[in-house]
């Protein structure tokens, strides 16, 4: 797991569009680096979906969100557009960001052990410093636990 004051990991990934996107693009803002098991899963919809209707909110506080899988552009349009997702879905299937982010983990799942990508967001500064993690985020209030986050250290 990567720690607050560390540098962000650069990456540059395909979005739901096939626009190659880095993380450099954002120098100067504030990143929320979201990391996502699944498209189409109860648990991603519905951090996606809290995500997106506090989307308002994060472009008022100059806030970008990106969320990263390992699924494909095609699957990242079609669950954006099913959602109206307003923000970046990067497609990571060689796991270049999710390894570099170290969110790829052995998962238990009904007794079973496989490997797959541990829900876990970033706070990223202004700066490409790592400001905030969050490990094993739960989907329905990540996005609020955020904000609040922000909240908190922006009145400082």
């Amino acid at each position: 797991m990567l720690n607050t004051g560390m540098k962000a990991p650069n990456f540059t990934l395909p979005n739901q569009n096939g626009e190659m996107i880095s993380l450099s693009d954002f120098l100067g803002k504030k990143v929320v680096l979201y990391f996502y098991p699944k498209d189409n899963t109860p648990g991603c919809t519905r951090q996606a979906c809290a995500f997106a209707q506090k989307h308002d909110v994060f472009t008022q506080k100059d806030v970008i969100v990106i969320g990263i899988s390992k699924d494909s552009v095609t699957s990242h349009l079609k669950f954006a557009q099913k959602y109206d997702l307003p923000f970046l879905l990067l497609s990571d299937p060689e796991r270049t960001a999710i390894e570099a982010y170290d969110v790829w983990k052995e998962k238990k799942l009904y007794g079973k052990t496989s490997m797959g990508v541990v829900r876990t967001t970033y706070l990223i500064d202004e700066n490409g410093v790592i400001a905030h993690v969050m490990p094993k985020v739960k989907p329905d209030t990540n996005a609020e636990e955020i904000l609040a986050f922000l909240d908190g250290t922006n009145e400082g």
